[in-house]
């Protein structure tokens, strides 16, 4: 049977974990009550050691008195809890402030360790109704808020047109960088309005020349809305890159456009398409709203059990009986008797049920409450048959090609050069998708939320199952590739037709990357193209944790996409027909090219941090920003010597890539990492630690710090034999891999630390409708 703490520890909410009934801490009173029973106890006894020495007490350890002593106690007990059981009383000294008094007098070692757990008992009590409320408070207003915003989308949706259609309408989009805004004016094709809802906004109404019945505040007595009678600003956040053209182009022409409008009060109209962002918005804030209220619930729910599961213990160890009547007081407080959650969280659903699924329950619960997909048995039956053809195949590459001599003899040059980019690239990717499934099964263990932080569905996310199958699957197929391809040279086939070999298979992987089908993962493998597409076209879409995350894995592989860029030569330029690899490997273009491959994660990451800090104004997205500069410099320096290895060069690759390596190094410890704090509770790490043991992260530093490192093996010019520059190269790019894999756990611990200091368990949503003030 799994004990309660452990229970509690898996089902409790990470990000409020502070907030939670401290049971371990309570159960720690009650083992040092137990201690102390048994040390006075064994006191009396040795005191009494000495009386009848030959008597049958004596010879076990015991006295006559003691044991007359131990009757007289627990008849005493007995017969308390058969009179009168009111050990303690609870009394409500305020809102949210329980104290417990001892009513009935106990030996002083037991009223000491009493009193201690109780006042202990009483602050977690206070802790979870004072939370609980808060979050209630927090709930509540959110909803209220949401209920008017659906108030106005309804009567959007409702009317037979979304703006007017005045002539003098003129764009006005993008009040910031973070907004696309609408103020929806003018007179002619206004519709009809609710008096009643508007005179409560303090709205007086007029008749226009055609007859319509409309609306006009005492203040703009010159404005008039045309949807509803509503004067409304709808606010969309900048996450297209359409929305953020819009909001640099009201940035330049701001003041122009205005100027140009003051007389005709001339605004863009509120077309259907806003609307249905707008509806689209609502949506997943009714959805996070409805989900915050079922973690409330949960919270609740939990923490009423451990209070009883705790005053149970305390009442065997004491052998008093308490626990009914401190549960009376914690059953009549107010995170286990206020009902607001549970009439707001029916609200919600009902409307949702009622105004987006249109009335079809079953469609509005697989928005409301996803349901996991469960593991299955196949799944992991068939990582260990995969897992299993991979190792085979691989020692059968291995010992075909020291029989046919392909790593060994220098005239089958042409096959290391044109197979290695293309498999090498395929194992670097493996690796990574490999090391990613360690991060997930990690996180898991450590009760680090990944979905919340990256915002992943809770019914098409991959568990570290799927991941490890997808690798091994990918890597069975890559290596039977291999061997494939080595035996056909091994037989005679010309270079020609055996390099169609990873020609198909890298055709195969792009098609299944792209197929439309409800196949393979579908739902994964379009979010990881909307997250390309999304760092890509950086700035201009809206950054968050999942793209600068991607982006940064995007650093680490910068000698796969220097692969990619061989292969696009080879192949698609068609170089692969005459078997000429030194087409590409000695262009000028090419050459020229690989300072682009090599610069783009890194311009990338550098465009979201330039992006974070308009949008956010924090000075630190600029010094993120230097740190990738930094690097570009560094790669740039050490691709030129590469090419012209002379000492200026030399000199300027040492010098660049210390300076950029200092720079990652402090970034990775103190900014991402959130360790190295001289002023910690724990000596130059962080306050919080996930992992027990604080040995793992000083070690953790060390392994980065080495491998940070990684880049002089580039300017030692060992001679490691005709093809050991490519098994160099190889490991390197293995081992930055393998360094971003760890960085990972550790990033994502960072971040879930800073979501349970301010309790964020779920997304606050902004809302698109703004109304303007009116008297």
């Amino acid at each position: 049977m799994v004990k309660f703490s452990k229970q509690l520890e898996a089902q409790l909410i990470p990000e409020w974990k502070g907030a939670f009934v401290d049971y371990w801490e309570l159960k720690k009173d009650i083992k040092k009550m137990k201690l102390m029973r048994k040390k006075a106890a064994g006191c009396r006894n040795h005191h009494d050691a000495g009386d009848e020495p030959g008597s049958m007490f004596s010879i076990f350890g015991y006295t006559s008195d003691s044991i007359g002593d131990y009757f007289k106690t627990r008849t005493r007990a007995w017969m308390t809890r058969g009179t009168d059981p009111h050990v303690i009383q609870v009394r409500e000294r305020g809102e949210d402030v329980y104290e417990t008094e001892l009513v009935q007098v106990l030996e002083e070692g037991d009223a000491e360790a009493t009193k201690t757990f109780f006042a202990r008992l009483d602050a977690q009590l206070n802790k979870v109704n004072q939370f609980y409320r808060s979050k209630e408070t927090e709930f509540l207003e959110r909803g209220e808020t949401l209920k008017q915003q659906m108030q106005i989308l309804i009567q959007f949706k409702s009317s037979r047109s979304f703006a007017c259609n005045s002539p003098s309408s003129t764009p006005l989009q993008g009040m910031g960088m973070g907004m696309d805004s609408n103020e929806v004016e003018g007179e002619e094709g206004c519709e009809e309005v609710n008096e009643d809802l508007m005179e409560k906004k303090n709205v007086k109404f007029v008749d226009s020349p055609r007859g319509n019945r409309l609306w006009r505040s005492k203040k703009e007595k010159n404005k008039c809305c045309s949807v509803r009678g509503k004067h409304m600003r709808v606010d969309i956040p900048a996450t297209t890159p359409s929305r953020t053209i819009s909001a640099i182009t009201q940035v330049v022409w701001e003041d122009f456009i205005t100027q140009s409008n003051a007389g005709s009060g001339g605004v863009t109209p509120i077309t259907s398409k806003k609307i249905q962002t707008a509806e689209k918005i609502i949506r997943g804030a009714f959805v996070e709203l409805y989900r915050g209220l079922g973690l409330l619930k949960t919270y609740s729910s939990l923490n009423m059990v451990a209070f009883g599961k705790i005053l149970k213990k305390f009442d065997k160890v004491s052998d008093q009986e308490v626990a009914p009547v401190y549960l009376k007081a914690v059953e009549r407080s107010y995170f286990n008797s206020s009902d607001k959650v549970v009439k707001l969280a029916d609200e919600v659903e009902c409307m949702f049920i009622k105004y987006f699924t249109e009335d079809d329950r079953k469609k509005a619960m697989k928005f409301l409450r996803p349901k996991q997909i469960k593991d299955s048995h196949a799944v992991t039956f068939f990582i260990g048959l995969f897992t299993g053809c991979f190792l085979a195949l691989f020692v059968g590459y291995a010992i075909l090609a020291h029989l046919s001599g392909m790593y060994t003899d220098p005239t089958h040059s042409g096959y290391i050069e044109t197979v290695y980019p293309v498999f090498s690239m395929f194992a670097l990717l493996n690796l990574h998708i490999f090391l990613y499934g360690c991060n997930i099964f990690m996180w898991r263990s450590a009760r680090i939320n990944y979905s919340f932080i990256f915002e992943f569905s809770p019914n098409t996310e991959l568990k570290y199952r799927d991941v490890f199958l997808m690798c091994s699957t990918l890597m069975t197929v890559v290596v039977g590739a291999m061997v494939a391809h080595l035996t056909l040279r091994a037989k005679g086939f010309s270079p020609v037709e055996t390099d169609a070999i990873p020609a198909f298979l890298l055709l195969v992987f792009v098609s299944l990357l792209f197929c439309p089908f409800n196949i393979v993962y579908r739902s994964t493998r379009f979010s990881f193209l909307k997250v390309m597409r999304n760092i890509i076209l950086a700035p201009l879409y809206k950054v968050v944790m999942t793209d600068f995350f991607m982006a940064d894995q995007l650093t680490s592989q910068v000698t796969l996409l220097r692969h990619l860029e061989f292969i696009v030569c080879y192949y698609i330029g068609g170089s692969f027909r005459s078997d000429d690899y030194s087409t590409c490997t000695h262009s000028k273009t090419y050459r020229e090219m690989a300072y682009v491959v090599s610069f783009l994660p890194y311009y990338w990451r550098a465009l979201q941090c330039a992006r974070r800090w308009v949008e956010e104004g924090d000075a630190n997205h600029l010094a993120n920003l230097g740190k990738y500069v930094s690097a570009i410099f560094a790669a740039g320096a050490r691709l030129t010597y590469a090419m012209y290895p002379n000492t200026c060069w030399l000199i300027l690759v040492v010098l660049t890539s210390t300076i950029a390596t200092i720079y990652q190094l402090y970034w990775d410890f103190v900014k991402d990492w959130g360790l190295l704090n001289p002023h910690s509770k724990n000596p130059w790490l962080r306050d919080e630690l996930i992992l027990k043991h604080k040995s793992l992260y000083f070690i953790s530093i060390a392994l980065n710090f080495v491998l940070r490192l990684a880049w002089v093996q580039t300017i030692m010019h060992l001679n490691h034999g005709s093809y050991g520059y490519r098994v160099i190269d190889f490991v390197l790019a293995s081992l930055e891999v393998v360094r971003r894999g760890h960085w990972n756990f550790y990033r994502l611990e960072n971040e879930h630390l800073n979501n349970v200091g301010k309790y964020r368990a779920v997304k606050t949503v902004p809302l698109p409708f703004r109304e303007l003030e009116v008297e």
